[in-house]
């Protein structure tokens, strides 16, 4: 069903985040490369967060775009993993530390389990550092698989150790 591009675009949320070198610089590098592939419409403040998972490493920055792309969900991964490669991404151990971190966490209202892709992004309803910038985008969207709005996901949260560092970037 998902296979080939579209001429319809698909409206997608992506997650970015850094915690290695010029975290900023990296983030921006990464927003500028997304063209031609996804059109960037609209992106949330810049936060620093606490690493999530593995917290024996620097804080992050995150922040989450909103835009279109003709791609399709395979494709976009494809595409997105092959960017964070050509910004300096290494594979290391699973939630360390990392030059760039681009994920999918909604993609129209699909709901989609591969072995490589799972959409919604399956841990986007725990962590804050995904939750509070795509509040600030979009706080009246549906979690499809959960119905809850984007908002009321995050409230649901304990309060979160975010810090916003840049409104526009």
């Amino acid at each position: 069903m998902f296979n080939r591009t579209s001429p319809t675009p698909h409206q997608v949320y992506l997650g970015l985040g850094a915690n290695l070198g010029d975290r900023a610089a990296t983030l921006r590098a990464a927003r500028a490369r997304l063209a031609p592939s996804f059109t960037v419409l609209g992106c949330s403040s810049l936060y620093q967060t606490p690493p999530w998972g593995v917290t024996d490493q620097p804080p992050f920055l995150n922040a989450v775009c909103y835009g279109q792309t003709a791609l399709a969900p395979a494709e976009l991964l494809t595409f997105l993993k092959a960017l964070e490669r050509d910004l300096g991404r290494i594979a290391t151990r699973r939630w360390g530390p990392r030059a760039i971190d681009l994920d999918i966490l909604l993609f129209d209202d699909l709901i989609l389990q591969t072995p490589t892709l799972t959409i919604p992004h399956p841990l986007l309803h725990e962590r804050p550092f995904v939750l509070i910038p795509l509040r600030e985008l979009a706080p009246d969207l549906r979690h499809p698989a959960l119905g809850t709005t984007i908002a009321d996901l995050a409230q649901a949260l304990p309060e979160p150790d975010l810090q916003v560092i840049a409104q526009a970037w």
